[in-house]
């Protein structure tokens, strides 16, 4: 576990130089370019935001009162939350900075995780949203679940992008990342489920729900997850941001049977992937829900010029409204990600995202 004091000082002093000439660029997507040390990175406090939308709480950082430096979490991205069918919350976090031995292969200064996960009883997130639990290793670490080899070209990242709970077992759909390539853009190996029974502790992949970045199955590189009436709806995006969106739905118990999902393709329900078509459009990472204030499915993503929108529909397969700016990207431009949070707040939504000037997880709120 990492200790406060003299270590940490010592350690923020060493790292400090590098940090100062790491510019935060709204829309990177390589995550070793990162700075999540307060004050350092020129960030102090919440944002303060003037439109609809209020900040109203730090997940992760040193600067959270969740205190995630304690096990190493100095900076994350993501925060994609689930109901784990026993009224408490899983949050799976991506890319993760902590200190370390640096991994220089993939030009990073940081000592970093994939994919971590916390656990939480918060159902009022008004106040914020706290940690109960972490997976962590033997040191007390905050640990990756499902672990990769982080060589470039190879296999650089295993990213989570959602998650779900069926019967009380947990899963979690990851991206395999092989390289960072242009700001917004990354390519992928492939996406898959991986499954736990132990509520998050541990996890296995199950390679035969992998999806290679080909075909039909490039549609669903990203992923986001919807339980309704029985039913799984995933909605899928390429690799990399402001792209298409598509939507499979599958039965429950077949979630890990890719033979089982059917296809939006703007009419009816089919089994061929290769006859998904879009649903919306200029979508980057993604989050769907029902919402009960509404009456409406609502999705969140960012758009093409880094705002974060929301959009409505009837039914999950839409057709989809037109996007209504929550955070507007000259309040805060380096705001992506999106996730909702998993149980009904009335007309407050709230709402994680990660703003990259600080590489951490910030709860906002609009109403609706």
């Amino acid at each position: 576990m990492i200790k406060t004091g003299s270590l940490l000082l010592s350690a923020l002093v060493g790292v400090s130089a590098l940090l100062c000439t790491t510019a935060a660029t709204p829309v990177i997507a390589n995550p070793n370019a990162v700075n999540p040390i307060p004050v350092i990175n020129g960030t102090t406090g919440l944002p303060n935001l003037m439109g609809r939308t209020q900040a109203v709480f730090q997940v992760t950082g040193m600067a959270s009162p969740n205190s995630t430096h304690t096990y190493n979490v100095l900076g994350t991205d993501l925060g994609i939350m689930w109901d784990n069918g026993r009224g408490e919350m899983l949050v799976a976090f991506g890319d993760t900075a902590g200190f370390g031995l640096p991994n220089l292969l993939s030009g990073s200064v940081w000592a970093w995780r994939s994919n971590i996960l916390v656990r939480s009883h918060t159902k009022d997130p008004s106040n914020g949203i706290y940690f109960d639990s972490v997976v962590r290793d033997g040191l007390g670490q905050a640990r990756d679940l499902i672990p990769s080899p982080k060589i470039p070209f190879l296999e650089i990242s295993r990213i989570p992008t959602a998650g779900t709970s069926v019967g009380g077992v947990q899963y979690m759909s990851l991206m395999s990342v092989k390289s960072w390539d242009d700001i917004g853009r990354w390519s992928t190996n492939y996406s898959e489920l991986a499954v736990s029974g132990d509520n998050g502790e541990t996890w296995a992949e199950l390679p035969e729900t992998r999806r290679p970045n080909t075909g039909g199955n490039s549609k669903f590189q990203m992923n986001a997850f919807l339980a309704d009436g029985g039913y799984i709806y995933e909605y899928g995006t390429p690799s990399g941001r402001n792209n298409a969106a598509y939507v499979a739905r599958v039965p429950a118990r077949d979630i890990t049977n890719l033979g089982a999902y059917q296809y939006w393709d703007g009419a009816r329900w089919q089994r061929n992937v290769d006859a998904a078509a879009p649903i919306m459009g200029g979508v980057s990472e993604l989050s769907v829900m029902y919402n009960d204030y509404l009456g409406q499915y609502i999705s969140l993503t960012t758009d093409p010029f880094d705002s974060v929108v929301m959009r409505r529909a009837a039914s999950p397969a839409g057709p989809w409204s037109g996007p209504e700016v929550l955070i507007d990207t000259r309040e805060l431009p380096s705001a992506y990600a999106p996730s909702i949070f998993p149980y009904q707040t009335g007309r407050d939504l709230y709402f994680l995202t990660t703003v990259h000037s600080q590489y951490n997880v910030l709860l906002m709120r609009t109403t609706l």
